[in-house]
């Protein structure tokens, strides 16, 4: 129901009795048993809640063990692309100028083992996962050149430009349907790497099982000094793609993800790692070194492992693509991103998201990377110095986890400390010596971000507050109703805000230039919530402004991320009718509250159950405020149909007189330039363009 009496829950229901269960009754529930004062209580007013942020977001609904098992499975064509063809160049990169000893080629697995195993496994997979809230496109191609030595480096650009517009055309279908359609090819590609990985360990050299011995890491460290610090940005590249364990993990679930990474992934790259080891203790010469991979693969199934390898690197840049979504879905619901179209791809999984604006941004910034750098040894450089940012940092804020909100021992964090975030600024300091070899692209990249981020973040609070504190108090919006040169016309009039409390400053510029109200109207405020449905009659919350014979009110239209926004003329109907919904209820509450007013005026303590409504006068009482209603809904149902008129206030921020030079620069340039060139308000709103005014309005910040 839409009366402010009623306690309303914005978690997601997880039963339909749950579901079902109207505010009023829960409000009920919670009042029986209970000695109340009919003086002391007031009405709940969820608006309240709304404005100060209490509400809390969905309970995560318990899924069954069916429904992880798909996600395991989707996860794999989604999450794991990316770590998943690693093998196809961390040998050739780290051994880039060859293979100077023998027992190189075990310090190198052993690096590899053990970064695999703290990293992604131990560190993302079991510790960071717990923390949540509710370019290698090249490589695979460049096998051709393997196979077809007429394939030059130029042609390879184009096809690989190819691939990257047909794979950024299909994000448009969604996490759930291209995860369903690439899970099984990245799974034939973990089983074809682990089979040739066990293949060739078997074949070639078993005895490289001894690099499970760290040993071997000190003594390859010991023979090759810097080139061996050097060559860890070669074996960094194993993990690239882990970070995307973490900012994939809203299109899926933590335990689908703990079960994919741990029963395919892993396994399959350990194998594949310590096959090609095998394979390279026998052939060590330097051109075998450079294309190690496709080396190692079996002459009589090279060509459908080339096909796999192909399709498997397209899909490897999904893990990043899809993690980007989430990331900046993330960033809009905390006001520091720009306006963009955020699409719900998938109707049971809140987190499956497409925003075809980043989309065609990552598009062209892949190509221009690709025709940029044109070799894989660049595109390594500029993506290892990425990924070992961004998991220091990642390592770094979880420290700070590990401390304020789980309470971690002191001794595990200092265990943390000194094995994972060692292991990973010592990555650090080795692909920053490359910075001038491509590494400086993820900085610069970085730096734009930022930018536009604080830009956008910083003007977006002061608006804000500078709405929120020259809002137009109660006191204030009866003095300008009272004025005599103020005209009441026919019709309803909806004023679109972003405020949930209270009246925008907007409406007191407005009524300074029209001097007419219209003789119903109601301040609309959209909000979007992080649940997929809001039932309809809990979509409307409505709050009556004072007087009460302006017919003034304020209205949240909540929204669940799999709801359609219906056309104009519905979306009127339903805030009508709601609106008379209102209107009875509020009467309602108000003569329960008189009767129980004058029923426990001797004994506060009275129970709620016993309040009744009795003798003559107050049914004559009764009748007199029924009338009332029906007089109220009439005047509604004339104005709707004397017309509706959208008024959307159109805000311009400029640096307020006096400022230095650089906060115009912040907000007169920088974030008007953002805000003329990116989504408008309206248009996310979805606010119908026929009848739609727009007010302006200058705030000087």
């Amino acid at each position: 129901m839409t009366s402010t009496t009623g306690d309303v829950d914005l978690q997601e229901p997880t039963t339909t009795e749950e579901s079902s269960r109207t505010p009023e009754i829960v409000h009920s529930q919670q009042l029986k048993g209970k000695k109340l004062s009919w003086q002391n209580l007031r009405p709940y007013d969820p608006l309240d809640q709304l404005e100060s942020g209490k509400i809390s977001g969905h309970r995560a609904k318990v899924e069954n063990w069916s429904v992880i098992l798909q996600l395991a499975f989707q996860s794999i064509g989604v999450v794991y692309g990316d770590i998943g063809t690693s093998p196809l160049y961390v040998y050739s990169s780290t051994f880039s100028k060859g293979i100077q000893h023998p027992d190189d080629i075990l310090g190198v697995l052993s690096l590899i083992f053990y970064t695999l195993t703290l990293i992604p496994l131990i560190k993302y997979v079991f510790i960071v996962l717990r923390a949540t809230d509710n370019g290698e496109v090249l490589s695979a191609v460049g096998g051709v050149k393997q196979a077809s030595k007429n394939m030059t480096q130029g042609l390879v650009v184009v096809i690989s430009v190819a691939i990257l517009i047909c794979l950024f055309s299909v994000q448009r279908f969604g996490t759930d349907k291209v995860g369903y359609s690439f899970a099984p090819i990245i799974c034939v590609w973990f089983s074809m790497i682990g089979v040739i990985g066990v293949y060739n360990f078997i074949k070639f050299d078993p005895t490289v099982i001894k690099a499970l011995n760290p040993k071997y890491i000190v003594d390859y460290f010991s023979r090759n000094k810097k080139d061996a610090w050097i060559s860890l940005g070669g074996v960094v590249l194993a993990i690239t793609g882990t970070e995307a364990l973490f900012a994939d993990v809203g299109h899926f679930t933590v335990r689908s993800i703990q079960i994919s990474m741990c029963t395919v992934t892993y396994p399959a790259l350990i194998f594949a790692y310590t096959g090609q080891a095998s394979f390279l203790r026998k052939h060590n010469d330097f051109d075998t070194v450079q294309d190690a991979f496709y080396k190692s693969v079996p002459n009589h199934i090279y060509w459908p492992m080339f096909v796999v390898a192909v399709m498997a690197s397209i899909i490897a840049s999904q893990a990043m693509i899809s993690g980007t979504f989430s990331i900046i879905q993330q960033s809009l619901s905390l006001g520091c991103f720009p306006r963009v179209k955020v699409v719900h791809t998938s109707p049971k999984h809140g987190g499956q998201v497409y925003i075809p604006e980043v989309n065609y941004l990552l598009m062209l910034a892949s190509i221009g990377v690709t025709v940029g750098f044109r070799t894989t040894e660049k595109i390594g450089n500029a993506y290892g110095i990425a990924v070992v940012f961004v998991m220091t940092l990642t390592s770094s804020l979880l420290v700070l986890i590990m401390i304020m909100i789980w309470k971690s021992s002191i001794f595990f964090i200092i265990i943390y400390v000194l094995v994972i975030g060692s292991v990973e600024l010592i990555y650090l300091s080795s692909v920053l010596y490359k910075f001038d070899q491509g590494g400086y692209l993820p900085l610069a990249f970085a730096a734009v971000l930022m930018t536009v981020m604080y830009v956008w973040n910083n003007v977006y609070q002061r608006k804000y507050y500078y709405e929120l504190d020259n809002k137009v108090s109660p006191e204030m919006f009866k003095e300008i109703s009272a004025e005599r040169n103020i005209s009441r016309i026919p019709g309803l009039a909806m004023f679109y805000s972003e405020l949930v409390q209270g009246i925008p400053p907007i409406f007191k510029h407005y009524l300074g230039n029209v001097l007419a109200l219209h003789s119903v109207l109601v301040f609309v405020s959209i909000k979007s919530l992080p649940i997929s449905k809001v039932p309809m009659e809990e979509r409307f919350l409505f709050r009556r402004v004072e007087p009460k014979d302006l017919n003034v009110f304020r209205c949240v239209v909540r929204y669940g991320y799999t709801d359609v926004r219906n056309m104009e003329v519905s979306f009127e109907e339903m805030l009508i009718q709601r609106l008379k919904e209102f209107i009875r209820d509020d009467h309602t509450w108000s003569s329960q509250m008189m009767a129980g007013n004058s029923k426990t005026a001797d004994n506060e303590d009275q129970e709620l159950e016993e309040v009744t409504v009795n003798g003559e006068n107050e049914k004559e009482d009764q009748e007199q405020r029924l009338e009332e209603v029906e007089r109220e809904i009439e005047a509604i149902d004339k104005a709707w149909h004397a017309g509706v008129v959208h008024l959307f206030g159109e805000n311009e921020v400029v640096a307020g007189k006096g400022s230095g030079i650089g906060k115009r620069i912040l907000i007169d340039y920088a974030y008007n330039f953002l805000k003329r060139n990116l989504r408008q308000t309206d248009k996310v709103f979805d606010i119908p363009h026929k009848r739609m005014l727009k007010v302006g309005m200058t705030h000087d910040l």
